[in-house]
């Protein structure tokens, strides 16, 4: 059997958007993926964005265990090797990231921020909705890459160019 590939995923708060990528891809991704969240500053209460937790609820995708997480857990020399670091909000793009371990491949994949949407509950919700589906067609296209045997080059050009497709 192959190992997974690792992935994390990176936004700011990582209350939102990298917590709902890291659920999709675990979701998805069978065997063949193992993914993580992790954010720049994360939450000081752990707890990821409400309205994440509902929409993924609703979309039948496992919430168990997410929580908000710094990635300094993900630059320890302890922690999981990645294959893959995603960026999914253009704040954390534009920080400094720490060394990786095993120096991953890197991409960014724009996402505008749904815990900003203005509106009524109902327009949030919907905010949120539109970001879990722009997160799964990019994953779903993700998780039918021919990836056994691709080397860190060709892992990030693949995810970069599906970083400049429209979801």
């Amino acid at each position: 059997m192959i190992k997974p590939l690792n992935v994390l995923f990176l936004c700011t708060h990582n209350a939102a958007r990298s917590i709902m990528a890291e659920a999709v891809l675990n979701h998805l991704g069978g065997h063949r993926f193992r993914a993580y969240s992790a954010g720049t500053q994360a939450r000081a209460d752990h707890r990821p964005h409400p309205l994440t937790l509902e929409v993924l609820r609703a979309a039948s995708v496992s919430t168990d265990g997410l929580r908000s997480k710094s990635w300094t857990e993900f630059s320890a020399a302890d922690a999981p090797a990645m294959d893959l670091v995603v960026t999914v909000c253009d704040m954390a793009a534009g920080e400094s990231c720490p060394v990786w371990p095993g120096h991953p491949a890197t991409a960014h994949w724009s996402y505008p921020d749904p815990s900003k949407a203005a509106g009524d509950v109902e327009q949030q919700r919907e905010a949120f909705r539109q970001t879990l589906h722009a997160l799964h067609q990019r994953l779903e296209l993700l998780v039918q890459l021919p990836l056994s045997g691709v080397d860190r080059l060709v892992l990030q050009s693949e995810a970069r160019r599906l970083g400049q497709k429209t979801p």
